[in-house]
């Protein structure tokens, strides 16, 4: 192999390697929008959990007995 040969070889070496590097970016960045995009929709379910939660929960001073006592 001459010295020409390695150096083209090296450069579409690199050429790949830019490329796949490229597509990784693209792939991390669409995964991170997802990933804030389900937290959002987690902390909203949380807080309409606790809405629900609340509403349903009776005061202490409320509270009936169980029927074995």
């Amino acid at each position: 192999m001459n010295t020409e040969q390695g150096i083209i070889e090296l450069q579409t070496k690199y050429t790949y390697q830019e490329n796949l590097l490229q597509i990784l970016n693209e792939v991390v960045t669409q995964q991170q929008q997802e990933l804030a995009s389900l937290k959002d929709d987690m902390n909203r379910m949380r807080e309409s959990l606790r809405g629900m939660m609340g509403s349903q929960l009776a005061r202490p001073d409320e509270e009936v007995p169980p029927p074995h006592y």
